[in-house]
């Protein structure tokens, strides 16, 4: 049976790290939303469009997970999915296509991730976004961590 591994957590907790960590051990097909969008569109986080292309981008990259979980192929979904309502979302896709899923959360304190964003911004590259930290401190409290019952893996 195929598993959906969703990667949980606010950017800079390392689920991209983690994520190409996976993609070879499991093995699985690993789907990061923003090395696709910034690929496309590139650092546009401030141009209006961003938030309509994300969601293009996200939508066709479910389309290939969906079909990929078909075919019995293991997923990683690399989104952050930050609210609950998200991540049960993409289990009931699963669990619709016969496949399993897996929450995958990095837990990382407020003051570690703002000193782990200084260091990425730093280094602009073409996998991630730049990111204020003005930005970065009110999705820190928005964050909806997993409950217990989430980490559980759901056949």
């Amino acid at each position: 049976m195929a598993t959906l591994h969703l990667m949980v957590g606010l950017p800079c907790s390392g689920k991209t790290t983690l994520a190409h960590q996976l993609e070879h051990d499991l093995p699985a097909l690993r789907l990061t939303l923003d090395e696709w969008h910034i690929r496309l569109f590139g650092q546009d986080a401030a141009a209006p469009e961003h938030d309509a292309r994300h969601s293009l981008i996200e939508a066709i990259l479910w389309n290939i997970a969906s079909r990929s979980l078909e075919l019995g192929t293991n997923v990683i979904l690399d989104y952050g999915l930050w609210a609950r309502e998200e991540r049960e979302d993409y289990r009931l896709r699963a669990q619709q296509l016969g496949a399993s899923s897996e929450v995958h959360y990095l837990d990382v304190p407020a003051d570690e991730l703002l000193r782990r964003l200084a260091q990425r911004n730093a280094r602009p590259s073409q996998e991630s976004f730049l990111i204020s930290e003005e930005s970065m401190k009110p999705w820190i409290a928005f964050f909806q961590k997993p409950t217990l019952d989430e980490l559980a893996r759901r056949e």
